[in-house]
């Protein structure tokens, strides 16, 4: 859609085209050329048109492709709109989506033709599918066309009380699209917004806060009731909703709450000298009231600053602002090693932290001092970074450190970037105007530069002179005599007027001097620049006044020249100067002035940091990088004097509690359940949320993170999900993840649990209780990304109806087996919610599933691993690493990989693949990445360029490889900047599969229809150790990635899997039988996986 709009403005390609043929061909070859070229067009758009109206989607796909690539080479297929309206309706979603970016391209040209396909884009917001209501929305916010604004009004505010999530995060975006269009629309588009500030989804929050942003940020009066719940989900919403969020309560807090930064300022209730007496404490409150931040300032501090960690970059600089401006003094410091840590990424990403430290460092150079290494310079650094770090250098310099940073600038000065060299050399004149001890010894290194053989620097080194001399000339006349005698070999028009300046302002310290540089300067004086003439004619002024007997000629002689000079800054100089200095009838009054006016004392310049100003602009803004007020920057009010009154943010929550207690049922009365966390634990969560109970209870009691971020999405949802689920186990506050569910009816189903990562058993200390007290919530860092779908349709996965709650079910496993418990909540995430009708407030609160549902609910989420599975996964060891790159052969670049066996978010059909990749050189390695693949055809989601690898360090990448369920090797090249190694990943059978849950009796039903050629058998000698029933599933599992299904006969286990890539069955049965003999069997269509199964199978039961 954005390459649509991109080519909006520009002419027709062909037509240029034809023209230009026109117009370099003879006349007689000319028209046949132009003819010949619209003919073919015009075939090659009845071609399309052909394509687009056949029966086969591959060609109708083929036809959009080209159509698209004609709009992005600037060509016109504007007669082709009919043909593709008509592929809206199409249920292929890649063909739909190439129809919306033409219809976005030309919406706007052909607005009659457009509203035909309105009412399609109407249809498609009533869609069962999330992705086409959500698609649709998009498309018709896209259409910027005035007469469907009522229309997209309307969708907008239907989507805004979608069931989905993504719907209503997709009409979030839309409210900023139709107020650029319409901004008359603006008192509607705030009412959706107050609608979904209210909305207890992550995946709203950042989208619905930016339409705030966009379109009233001064109705501050919206947040006040969210604002809690809002700190809250901050850790559990998308990286760029944080920035926007932060950025959004960072003028929310200053305009709330008071000053932190007073002296008497009080930052804990129970602070209190050991010897201060209680009558002296009433007396002091008598006095003057201290400061006591509000619970909620806190709440804000304390939720943003384990966002510290993240590892967006933009992120970790919008809380570090906000800390600046919002945190107590003795607080800010906890930003230092964060923006420090930035500093290893991208240049454009140095570029602005640099930025803002420079403008921190100002104030406040005890928070950077510590890591003041940091900010030495490389010799792999842009001019620009260096120039920074300089910067930063200059402001940390005391008295204490100044030694180290002068041996720093020393080297600096000998660089070969010329700009970097001078500003080195302006740094030296600030830390010698700033420490006083060293202005000495800077003046004398900066003397020794003036023999140096680079002009840059000598001209540098000029100026600076001139600057420091200014501050005590008396002492230092051999200076200005030793730059005297340099005047000639100095070509530099800046340093060669330093020194004309120097002369005539000190002409009496040097009288002997002065007249002779005057001499050499009066016979090259047309040839100089400008800049050096009107210092000419000032250093004639000056001593003329000093020492006419030497000079008048000279002077006379220059002002003559200046009077006829082409540039009339130096004509109009000359004449004032001829006038105030030369007496006679008409100036008598004036040039008794003259020796005050033009030798008077002036003051010393003061040499400061170009960042003293920019702190009036808000940290990380356009504006503070511009130092310029940007178009839409918003300023940061000053902290009022008085706090407004805190209960606005208060939130009654009585009435959501009576909503929940029917739906429940017998939950509350496992309560004693609680004793399964320790008491430490439960006094860890009141104390994190301290100072926000109305808003953790408006924001609590909601399903946990990975449902929004669960369902089988497009690229947004699918990176969402990995990064909430990450950052939910860092939220200091303990708050629960929000709810994506905003009608009273779907309260009933926000019990469902995050899913339980393999071999994490002993992190259920870390898990929070639940709003009601009715479970643990286990939280782990892939909780998420195995709550996505595992369906074996790509896009969407319908069933009949969502899972009921099953209290009961709750009740009687939660004391013994806690995991377990867990796992049979979470099989629906709820971006499928509207994938199908939502159960009946009535619906039967069953303890068991019905096996209809069970079926139906089977293979739809990625988590689905049996409570067998959970209970003897973590009892293996560690996964097995295999080499990928020897360092002998890398040339000290080495990398190991391993299968994580956990669901790859690239896409469901690939293998996950973790690579850990180490410099054991002596020198950086840059641009690690992925190259050529062998065979091309290979599908492998490469990992992000490493930018740089420092020697010694080591970096784990993710990247997910498609083997089709084969064993072939997947080959490519590994690259570095200087080289390529070819290496190759070969996958053993067993990490090709993924766990599949099912019951005993459908393993059986599924096992009668794999039988005879899809059966493989042998019979094994079990070694003795692995006799045990225990012993049995360690060893299959560290084989096969394979789910255990509970058996009731003690001498025949069973183990389910599918294949990756295309989720065929795989079904393993081991029948023990006398004398440590076993016969196992496997039943699958692929029967080449089954026979490489069998061996490895064979070979780790028979092993000791």
């Amino acid at each position: 859609m954005s390459t649509g709009a991109l080519y909006n403005d520009q002419p027709g390609g062909a037509e240029a085209a034809v023209e230009a043929g026109q117009e370099t061909t003879p006349t007689s070859s000319g028209t046949g050329a132009a003819f010949g070229l619209f003919s073919s067009d015009f075939k090659k758009n009845e071609d399309l048109k052909e394509m687009l109206e056949s029966n086969k989607e591959s060609l109708k796909l083929e036809a959009m492709k080209r159509i698209v690539q004609l709009i992005s080479k600037g060509k016109k297929s504007s007669d082709l709109f009919p043909a593709v309206v008509k592929n809206v309706a199409s249920k292929n979603i890649e063909l739909k989506k190439l129809v919306y970016v033409y219809l976005v391209r030309y919406a706007e040209e052909q607005q009659d033709l457009a509203l035909l396909s309105i009412s399609t884009f109407q249809r498609a917001l009533k869609d069962p599918n999330q992705f086409i209501r959500a698609s649709a929305l998009r498309v018709l916010s896209s259409i910027r066309v005035p007469i469907i604004v009522p229309i997209m009004m309307l969708a907008i505010k239907e989507a805004a009380s979608d069931l989905s999530p993504y719907v209503r995060k997709t009409s979030a975006h839309a409210i900023q699209k139709l107020y650029s269009l319409d901004a008359d629309q603006k008192e509607h588009l705030i009412e959706v917004i107050e609608k979904l500030l209210k909305d207890k989804s992550t995946l709203v929050a950042g989208s619905v806060v930016m339409a705030f942003e966009e379109v009233c940020p001064d109705r501050i009066d919206l947040i006040h009731k969210n604002y809690r719940k809002l700190c809250n989900l901050l850790v559990d919403v998308e990286e760029w909703g944080q920035v926007v969020i932060i950025n959004m309560l960072t003028r929310y807090a200053r305009t709330q709450f008071t000053s932190p930064w007073k002296e008497d300022a009080v930052f804990d209730d129970n602070e209190k000298a050991f010897y201060d007496s209680d009558s002296e404490e009433k007396q002091g409150q008598k006095e003057a009231k201290p400061y006591i931040m509000d619970p909620d300032h806190r709440l804000l501090l304390r939720n943003t600053k384990p966002l510290l960690q993240s590892r967006n970059t933009a992120v970790v600089m919008a809380v570090a602002q906000l800390y600046w401006h919002l945190a107590p003094k003795h607080e800010v410091s906890i930003v230092t090693k964060s923006l420090v840590r930035l500093l290893r990424s991208h240049r454009e990403v140095q570029y602005v932290v640099l930025e803002n430290i420079a403008t921190m460092s100002i104030q406040r150079k005890g928070m950077f001092e510590p890591y003041m290494k940091s900010f030495y310079v490389r010799s792999t650094d842009a001019t620009h970074i260096k120039t920074l770090k300089l910067e930063i250098l200059t402001n940390l310099a005391n008295e204490a450190n100044i030694s180290t940073i002068l041996r720093e600038f020393q080297t600096y000065v000998k660089s070969q970037d010329k700009a970097f060299a001078a500003a080195t050399i302006q740094a030296i004149g600030r830390c010698a105007t700033n420490i006083s001890e060293v202005t000495d010894t800077c003046l004398n290194g900066l003397v020794l530069l003036l023999s140096n053989r680079d002009e840059t620097v000598v001209a540098e080194s000029v100026v600076v002179i001139k600057k420091l001399l200014q501050t005590q000339p008396t002492q230092h006349s051999d200076i200005i005599k030793h730059m005297a005698k340099l005047f000639d070999n100095i070509t530099v028009p800046m340093a060669r007027a330093s020194i004309l300046w120097l002369m005539g302002e000190y002409c009496e310290r040097v009288p002997k001097i002065a007249p002779d540089v005057l001499r050499k300067m009066a016979k090259s004086f047309t040839s100089e620049e400008d800049i050096v003439k009107l210092q000419t004619v000032n250093l004639a002024a000056k001593l003329y006044l000093t020492n006419s007997k030497q000079t008048k000629l000279l002077t006379q002689y220059i002002l003559n020249l200046g009077k006829y000079d082409q540039n009339y800054d130096i004509r109009d100089r000359t004449r004032f100067i001829r006038q105030l200095i030369v007496p006679n009838e008409k100036s008598g009054t004036l040039n008794k002035y003259a020796r005050r006016i033009l030798l008077a004392s002036k003051p010393a310049p003061v040499l400061e940091s170009a960042f003293k100003d920019r702190d009036r602009f808000q940290l990380g803004t356009l504006s503070h990088s511009l130092n310029v007020k940007a178009a839409g920057y918003q300023e940061l009010s000053d902290w009022p004097a008085v706090a407004p009154d805190p209960s606005v943010r208060n939130v009654e929550v009585i009435e959501p509690v009576r909503e929940w207690a029917p739906s429940v049922g017998k939950a509350k009365q496992p309560k004693s359940d609680d004793k399964f966390y320790s008491d430490d634990e439960e006094k860890e969560e009141e104390g994190s949320g301290s100072g926000s109970e109305d808003s953790s209870s408006s924001s609590s009691g909601s399903s946990s993170s990975s449902e929004e971020s669960g369902s089988e999405s497009e690229e947004e949802s699918s990176e969402e999900s990995g990064k909430t689920s990450s950052d939910s186990g860092k939220s200091s506050s303990g708050s629960e993840a929000s709810s994506s569910e905003s009608e009273p009816e779907q309260k009933k189903k926000k019990r469902t649990k995050k899913a339980t990562q393999r071999k994490s058993k002993q992190s259920a200390a870390d898990s929070d209780s639940d709003e009601n007290g009715s479970g643990p919530v286990g939280k782990t860092s892939s909780s998420s990304a195995e709550s996505s779908s595992e369906s074996d349709s790509e896009e969407d996965s319908d069933v009949d109806s969502p899972p009921p709650p099953s209290p009961p079910q709750k009740k009687t496993v939660a004391k013994t087996k806690p995991k377990v418990e867990v796992k049979t909540k979470k099989e629906v995430s709820l971006l499928d919610l509207d994938d199908f009708s939502p159960a009946p407030p009535s619906a039967p609160k069953s303890s068991v599933f019905s096996s209809s549902l069970l079926s139906d609910l089977e293979g739809l989420s990625l988590s689905n691993v049996s409570s067998a599975m959970q209970v003897t996964t973590p009892s293996f060891g560690p996964v097995k690493t295999y080499e990928l790159l020897h360092h002998m052969t890398g040339k000290g670049f080495s990398a190991k990989y391993h299968f994580p066996r956990q669901p790859c978010l690239y896409q469901p059909s690939m293998v996950a693949v973790q690579v850990i990749l180490t410099n054991s050189s002596d020198h950086s390695l840059e641009e690690i990445h992925i190259g050529d693949r062998s065979p091309a055809s290979l599908n492998i989601h490469c990992f992000n360029t490493v930018e740089r690898l420092e020697p010694g360090a080591s970096v784990t990448v993710s990247m997910g490889i498609d083997f089709s369920d084969s064993t072939q090797a997947a080959n490519f090249q590994l690259c570095t900047k200087e080289d390529q190694f070819s290496v190759s990943i070969q996958p053993a059978v067993g990490e090709l599969l993924m766990p599949s849950t099912m019951t005993e009796p459908d393993f059986c039903n599924e096992q009668k229809k794999l039988m005879g050629m899809n059966e493989t058998s042998a019979s094994i000698t079990m070694a003795t150790a692995n006799t045990s029933k225990q012993n049995i599933s360690k060893q299959v599992l560290s084989v096969a990635n394979v789910g255990v299904v509970s058996s009731g006969q003690n001498d025949l286990q069973r183990f389910a899997g599918r294949t990756v890539s295309s989720g065929a069955l795989v079904l393993v049965t081991l029948e023990l039988r006398e004398a440590s003999t076993a016969l196992l069997t496997i039943n699958t269509e692929k029967s080449v996986m089954a026979s490489m199964l069998l061996r490895d199978l064979k070979q780790a039961l028979s092993q000791s």
